[in-house]
């Protein structure tokens, strides 16, 4: 380089660090109209506009310096930052990449590379970096606040338990910190522990995004009701005013009002995925024989979901569906898993990669119509759907209300569930099933081994009311309700899910304070599902919650034989109580007030033939009614589909509908 050349650049840079860009970009222009192919202006000058926001140009700017330059590490990583800013990840990880494959512990990439792989939603491969980076600098609190990120996202919580105690060793304040500990806590169910962790967060940053939520979900897990009312008012007033105070799953438990529940999930939606494109318009229609759905979730395995849905798919009509599976979880090696792996056409163990990349895979098999089986829960993969890789894509069981995200057209649901007047409480279109929306798998098991009453720890005589929620659905109002009940009810006993220690604790004091006698409060441990069917059958009422219903729990009871009670609410989680007994033909079970509910919750607890009468029904309804006809439920889903897909050939935007029973 020319020494007058050197010396401009050098006048350049010297006036770049001391924050006179007018004349550094003057000077850096004049050294590049000197010499075009000067890759060190090239690179200053693309900071420089990547400094004043003009991003695409620094971009043009940075190719140009490492196109003519030897490629440092430098003009490679910060290309990469740029990249990210423009929100193109997967071009500012090949940046990173290539910044790594010229000096392996260049900081800057590395530290890119993690952040950009953990919002990929591929922690595995962040992890290993930001490993490298903490043995470069221990001391660094971003760093390990990554890790403990990656280590959460890949349910390795007690290595995510201790990176966030070792963070709070050396800053006690560190509201972050605190709520990286409470996730840790809440997700190994130690719901005691993760509360405190929470409640010290929110005493230090009460604003933190979706803290509030968080440690009242906590503080509910464990039935502790001091000031409880007050604090359920208090973060509804702030979703209400466009807060990220808490998950949309969260408030789903508290909240009595769907218009709430949009407005959570839009502001998390906002929140949680800032810069996300808007959804692509819709694309000429694929042209297959067959219908293309695809099934994305993260509970592949022995869980909730397919002991709904597995024999669902099995009887999908295989001449004219082809089924996919995107499993984002786990592999457990279990029969379960083993079961859905043989119920697909194709099933993709997606857990290692990016949202874009499982789009990709979307896109290349040309499915017609995705379905995202997990909605804004733990397991949730929203990312996926952004960009819009199905030309149909629907919201179904997992999340129980709006996801609130445009990339979304439909939500499964049933007349019970939504009414037409709130359709505007929802961001999809509302697609009826006419009966229930609930599958339900028949080959679930249930034991053959004889469960007597002192088994369970039941007593041998007395009335045996039942609610196997888990205890954040609890609420002092329904608590209240059945402790009244029990005091009507002779001989009586509430049998309960065992929560842990703290949760049982203060449900016995709660119970004491009522007046009635803290045994007579049971709780049964978590047993494996065979058996835990056939303890249901023990029960002699299940008792529903409010606002949110029961939903597995209450299925499981109607299949074992046991009748449920309900009071129908106000929300979609309030109302599956009302759609399970419609489809199950014990309409007499729903109530549509409290007071009505308690009273027939003591009623029957003291009439022991109509109780009988119930059972009986019940079981005779099991063959003749809807709820469990899974082939006439995959009819209407699939019935459902159809409708959807020809309305996109026909051209026609996504629309609200319903299907025609086939009797």
């Amino acid at each position: 380089m020319p020494q007058a050349t050197a010396e401009l650049l050098q006048g350049a840079i010297a006036a770049h660090q001391r924050g006179d860009h007018s004349r550094a970009e003057r000077l850096y222009r004049e050294v590049l109209a000197k010499d075009k192919r000067n890759a060190e202006a090239a690179h200053y000058l693309g900071l420089l506009r990547a400094e004043r926001g003009q991003l695409d140009e620094a971009v043009r700017l940075l190719r140009q310096a490492i196109r003519f330059g030897p490629g440092s590490a430098d003009m490679h990583a910060n290309l990469g930052r740029v990249l990210m800013m423009l929100n193109k990840p997967q071009d500012a990880l090949e940046s990173c990449h290539q910044a790594l494959a010229i000096d392996p512990d260049h900081v800057a990439a590395l530290t890119n590379c993690a952040g950009l792989l953990l919002t990929l939603n591929l922690p595995a491969q962040a992890l290993p970096l930001l490993d490298r980076l903490l043995a470069h600098d221990p001391a660094s609190s971003i760093v390990s606040h990554n890790r403990c990120i990656a280590l959460l996202d890949l349910a390795r919580y007690r290595e995510a338990l201790a990176e966030a105690e070792k963070l709070l060793t050396h800053q006690p304040n560190d509201a972050a910190a605190w709520y990286k500990k409470g996730m840790a806590l809440a997700a190994l169910d130690r719901h005691h522990d993760a509360f405190t962790a929470f409640d010290a967060a929110f005493d230090l940053q009460p604003d933190l995004p979706e803290l509030e939520g968080k440690r009242l979900h906590a503080k509910m897990q464990i039935c502790d009701w001091s000031n409880i009312n007050d604090e359920i008012a208090r973060l509804r007033r702030h979703v209400q005013q466009g807060k990220n105070a808490s998950s949309p799953f969260a408030l789903l438990t508290i909240s009595p009002s769907p218009a709430e529940q949009l407005r959570c999930a839009q502001v998390y939606m906002r929140e949680t995925f800032p810069a996300s494109s808007p959804a692509a318009p819709r694309r000429k229609p694929y042209r297959h024989d067959k219908i293309r759905v695809a099934y994305v979730s993260g509970e592949f395995r022995d869980h909730a979901m397919p002991h709904l849905n597995a024999e669902l798919f099995e009887l999908h009509d295989k001449q004219r569906f082809t089924t996919f599976a995107v499993s984002t979880g786990p592999d457990d090696g279990s029969d379960m898993r083993a079961r859905l792996v043989a119920a697909f056409d194709q099933f993709l163990d997606a857990r290692t990669m990016s949202g874009e990349a499982i789009a990709d895979w979307i896109r290349k098999k040309e499915v017609d119509i995705l379905v995202d089986l997990s909605g804004h829960t733990g397991s949730g993969r929203t990312d996926v759907f952004l960009s819009k890789p199905a030309p149909v894509q629907i919201n179904y069981l997992g999340f129980p209300g709006t996801l609130a995200a445009a990339c979304m057209d439909y939500i499964i649901v049933d007349p019970a569930l939504v009414l037409a007047e709130e359709h505007g409480h929802f961001s999809e279109k509302c697609a009826y099933l006419p009966d229930s929306y609930l599958a339900y798998d028949r080959r679930a098991p249930i034991s053959h081994e004889r469960i007597c009453r002192r088994d369970a720890g039941l007593p041998d005589d007395g009335f045996v009311y039942c609610c196997f929620n888990s205890p954040f659905k609890l609420t002092p109002e329904i608590f209240g309700i059945w402790m009244r009940g029990l005091r009507q009810v002779d001989g009586s006993v509430l049998w309960l899910l065992a929560g842990g220690a703290t949760a049982e604790g203060n449900l016995r004091r709660e119970a004491e304070l009522r007046d009635v006698a803290p045994d007579r409060i049971i709780f049964a441990e978590r047993q494996p599902l065979s058996r835990h069917l056939a303890r249901l059958r023990l029960a002699d009422l299940v008792l529903d919650t409010l606002p949110y219903n029961a939903h597995t729990t209450a299925i499981d009871a109607l299949w074992t034989g046991v009748p449920v009670l309900t009071c129908r609410g106000s929300t979609f989680v309030g109302r599956v109580g009302d759609s399970l007994l419609r489809a199950i033909g014990l309409g007499a079970l729903i109530k549509t007030s409290l007071p009505d509910y308690e009273r027939e919750a003591v009623r029957l607890g003291r009439d022991p033939a109509a109780l009988a009468a119930l059972r009986q029904k019940l079981q005779e309804n099991r063959g003749s009614h809807p709820l469990f006809d899974i082939p006439r439920f995959t009819r209407h889903l699939e019935a459902a589909y159809a409708e959807m897909w020809s309305r996109h050939q026909r051209g026609h935007a996504p629309a609200s509908f319903r299907v025609t029973s086939t009797g």
